[in-house]
């Protein structure tokens, strides 16, 4: 897959505010605040500021919808655990991205960002637990692989592995990316191309 056409749609405040409901696949993108969302969004894009980026965690607020190629919705969610706002507002955020998350019949599969320098955090984990409970289909990217040698982000990998080993017999599927270098990027878009396709197939109306 190719992206030729990616633009901004609207911004929801919650789950009410979405676009209305349809046949059109979505794609959702979350992690931690600060994990590098933005900028990788923007690559896969190929726009620079599709998505805004922040040296700032918290900047997105929003459950921003972004229609790529006429054809399908990527959705740019705000992230989970530290950010310099008021708790109250913190925990709103959550509770509207869970409700999206949840309820959003046409949300085919979520991208789940780790920040590839750190290792195995309990809030991600946790996260990963519900998503799992609720019976949410999930890929993890690791994201900011070209700041460390392949060594380190190999052993940030199997420190999640050994963590998630204790959980599950099957794990997620896990991919290496880079804003940077591009990396991950063919592999993003092929799992995409992938779900659309089955998700007209099923629907019966597959025309691409």
């Amino acid at each position: 897959m190719k992206i030729t056409v990616a633009k901004f749609m609207l911004s929801a405040p919650n789950l009410k505010g979405c676009p209305a409901a349809s046949n059109t696949a979505e794609f959702a993108f979350i992690g931690r605040s600060n994990v590098g969302k933005s900028s990788l969004i923007n690559m896969l894009c190929n726009h620079k500021d599709l998505a805004k980026i922040s040296s700032k965690p918290g900047k997105t607020r929003m459950i921003n919808f972004f229609l790529i190629n006429n054809a399908w919705h990527l959705v740019d969610l705000p992230g989970y655990g530290y950010a310099k706002i008021a708790k109250t507002q913190r925990e709103k955020w959550e509770i509207e991205t869970r409700n999206y998350l949840l309820r959003r019949e046409n949300l085919l599969h979520i991208f789940l960002l780790i920040d590839s320098r750190i290792p195995p955090q309990v809030i991600d984990i946790e996260f990963m637990e519900w998503l799992s409970k609720n019976q949410r289909p999930f890929s993890i990217l690791f994201t900011k692989c070209d700041k460390l040698s392949s060594n380190k982000v190999h052993a940030t990998i199997q420190a999640y592995q050994a963590e998630l080993s204790k959980r599950w017999t099957e794990l997620p599927l896990a991919l290496l990316t880079s804003a940077e270098t591009k990396r991950g990027k063919e592999e993003i878009l092929q799992i995409v191309e992938e779900i659309v396709s089955l998700h007209f197939r099923e629907a019966g109306n597959f025309n691409n």
